[in-house]
C-alpha cells in the first residue's frame, strides 16, 4: 500500500506528494494562484488552467473515433467513450450505484450524506452541486445565457434549452416499455410509469391523500390553504392553478383556439369542444343495460340507472363541513361558498362583502350603472358577461346546453341545472325554520314568507299587499278589468288562470250534453266509453 505522509492539518487527508498537499490546502485557504489572462477567471491549479483556455480558442484536439465528437480536455473525451463502452467504474457503496466519472459519483453520495457545501450568497440557499448553485444564481441575476436558434426564447439553464428545442424537433426519447408511449422529459415518463405500477409517492400530510406526482400533491394543498397564486390582471379574479387563469383570461380577450373541423364552431376550452364533437359523432358510449339507452357521459348514465330502480341519485359530494351531499362535485363546489365565512373584498358604498375580488368588481357596476357589455344586434347593454352572453343566444337561437336524459335543450347553464333536479330529485334549498325542501331557491325565498308575514308587492290602487308578484298582477286585474286568458271552446275571458280552469269543467259532455262544474264529475263520461 503507497505510504501517504504529508497530511493536512484542517481535514486529516492524506497524501504521498507535499505538491499535491500544497493544491489541496488551497480548498480551505480559497487561494486560487493561477488567472485566464482573457476573462480573469481564477483556479486552484496549473492543470485547471490549461483546461480552461481552450474555451477562448475553441480548439477540441480531442476527438472520439466512434462519433468523431470532438473535446478540448482528454479527461472529457475519456469519460465520453464510456457512453459508447457503456463502462461505469465508479460505485457508490451505500446503493451500489454506477456512474461513468468521479464528479456525478460524488454528487450523487450527497443523496444520503444530505451535504449541500455550495451555498447561495444572496439567500442562503444550500445546494449539493456547483452546478446547480450557479443555475440557482440566475434567478437573482436574470441571466438566460441559453438561447433557442428556432424561436429566440432563453433559458437559465442549458437542460431546459435541451427540453425546449424537443418542442421544435419533436423529439420523445424516453419511451414507455410497458405501452411503448414516448415523452420528451424523463421526469414525465417517471411519472407515467406510475399509471402502470400504482404508486404513489406523494402524500399530503393534512389528510393523507396520495398522489403520483409532487406538482399534483401542490395542487391538492391549495386546496386546504386556499392559496390563489394566479391573479387576473383585468378583473382581479385569483386562481389556485395557472391554467385555470389562462382559460379565464379568454373571457377577456374572446379568443376561442379550439375549432370544430365539421362545423367550424369555436370554443374556448378544449374539453367544451370534446363535448360538442359528439354532437357529430353522436359518441354516446355510456349505454343503459337495462332499457339500452345511451348517454355522453357516464355521470348522465349513473342518473338514468337509478331512475329504473326508482331510487334518488347516490349523493358521493360531501360538504366536510355541514355534512350535506350532492351528486356533482361542481354542485359542492358552488355550495361550498356558502360558508365562506370571509369575504374581504367590501363594497365602500352599501357595505357589501365578497369571498373574492371579481365578485366586488362585477356588484361596483350596480352602484355605479356601468354596463359595458353592449349587444351589437339590438344595441342592449349589460353589467355582467355571462348574462351577455345569455342575451346573444335570443339572437342566434342557440340552447348549447342539452339535458343528458331527455335531450331538452336550454339557453344557460343555470336552466339546465334547475331543469335536471327534476331528474334526480334534488331539493337543495331548506327552510332554516320548518325543513321543507325545495328545487329552488326563489321558491325557498317565497316559501320564508309564511313565516315571517312579509308581502313585498303591494298593490297602487287599493295597497293590498300579496307574497309573490304573480299573485300582485293576477289581482290588479281586477281594477284594470283586464281578462288575459281566453276559453279556446267559448272564447270566454278570464282575469286569471285559475278561474279559466274552473270555467272548463263547466263545458258539456260531448256524448250527452249533460253539464258539470267539477273535474270529479268528469267521470261519467266513463259511462260513454265503458271504461
Amino acid at each position: 500500500m503507497e505510504e501517504k505522509p504529508f497530511k493536512c492539518e484542517v481535514c486529516n487527508r492524506a497524501f504521498a506528494q507535499s505538491s499535491t498537499l500544497v493544491n489541496h490546502r488551497r480548498i480551505h485557504t480559497g487561494e486560487k494562484p493561477f488567472k485566464c489572462e482573457v476573462c480573469n477567471k481564477s483556479f486552484t491549479q496549473l492543470s485547471g488552467l490549461v483546461n480552461h483556455q481552450p474555451i477562448h480558442t475553441g480548439e477540441k484536439p480531442f476527438t472520439c473515433e466512434v462519433c468523431n465528437k470532438s473535446f478540448s480536455q482528454s479527461s472529457t473525451l475519456l469519460v465520453h467513450k464510456r457512453i459508447h463502452t457503456g463502462e461505469k467504474p465508479f460505485r457508490c457503496k451505500v446503493c451500489m450505484k454506477s456512474f461513468s466519472d468521479s464528479s456525478t459519483l460524488r454528487r450523487h453520495q450527497r443523496i444520503h450524506t444530505g451535504e449541500k457545501p455550495f451555498i447561495c450568497d444572496i439567500c442562503d440557499k444550500p445546494f449539493s452541486s456547483s452546478s446547480d448553485l450557479r443555475i440557482h444564481q440566475r434567478i437573482h441575476t436574470g441571466e438566460k445565457p441559453f438561447m433557442c436558434e428556432v424561436c429566440d426564447k432563453s433559458f437559465s439553464s442549458s437542460s431546459d434549452l435541451c427540453v425546449h428545442q424537443r418542442i421544435h424537433t419533436g423529439e420523445k426519447p424516453f419511451k414507455c416499455d410497458v405501452c411503448n408511449k414516448s415523452f420528451s422529459q424523463s421526469g414525465n415518463l417517471r411519472t407515467h410509469q406510475r399509471t402502470h405500477t400504482g404508486e404513489k409517492l406523494f402524500k399530503c400530510n393534512l389528510c393523507g391523500k396520495s398522489f403520483s406526482d409532487s406538482t399534483r400533491l401542490l395542487l391538492h394543498q391549495r386546496i386546504h390553504t386556499g392559496e390563489k397564486p394566479f391573479k387576473c390582471e383585468v378583473c382581479g379574479k385569483l386562481f389556485s392553478v395557472s391554467s385555470s387563469l389562462r382559460v379565464h383570461q379568454r373571457i377577456h380577450t374572446g379568443e376561442k383556439p379550439f375549432t370544430c373541423i365539421v362545423c367550424n364552431k369555436s370554443f374556448s376550452r378544449s374539453c367544451n369542444l370534446l363535448v360538442h364533437q359528439r354532437i357529430h359523432t353522436r359518441g354516446k358510449h355510456f349505454r343503459c343495460d337495462v332499457c339500452d339507452k345511451a348517454f355522453v357521459q357516464s355521470v348522465y348514465l349513473l342518473v338514468h340507472q337509478h331512475a329504473h330502480r326508482g331510487e334518488t341519485p347516490s349523493k358521493i359530494f360531501k360538504c366536510e363541513l355541514c355534512d350535506r351531499a350532492f351528486t356533482k362535485s361542481s354542485t359542492l363546489m358552488k355550495h361550498r361558498r356558502i360558508h365562506a365565512v370571509e369575504k374581504p373584498f367590501k363594497c365602500e358604498v352599501c357595505n357589501k362583502g365578497f369571498a373574492e375580488s371579481w365578485g366586488l368588481v362585477n356588484h361596483w357596476r350596480i352602484h355605479t350603472g356601468e354596463k359595458p357589455f353592449t349587444c351589437k344586434v339590438c344595441n342592449k347593454s349589460f353589467s355582467d358577461l355571462s348574462n351577455f352572453h345569455a342575451h346573444q343566444r335570443i339572437h342566434t337561437g342557440e340552447k348549447p346546453f342539452r339535458c343528458e336524459i331527455c335531450d331538452k335543450a336550454f339557453v344557460t347553464s343555470s336552466n339546465l341545472l334547475m331543469h335536471q333536479r327534476i331528474h334526480t330529485g334534488e331539493k337543495p334549498f331548506r327552510c332554516e325554520i320548518c325543513e321543507t325542501t325545495f328545487t329552488y331557491s326563489s321558491e325557498l325565498v317565497t316559501h320564508r314568507r309564511i313565516h315571517t308575514g312579509e308581502k313585498p308587492f303591494n298593490c297602487e290602487v287599493c295597497d293590498k299587499s300579496f307574497t309573490r308578484s304573480s299573485t300582485l298582477r293576477a289581482h290588479q286585474c281586477i281594477h284594470t278589468g283586464e281578462k288575459r286568458f281566453t276559453c279556446e271552446m267559448c272564447d270566454k275571458s278570464f282575469s286569471d288562470s285559475a278561474n279559466l280552469r274552473r270555467h272548463h269543467r263547466s263545458h258539456k259532455c260531448e256524448a250527452c250534453v249533460k253539464s258539470f262544474t267539477q273535474s270529479s264529475n268528469l267521470l261519467h263520461q266513463t259511462v260513454h266509453s265503458g271504461e
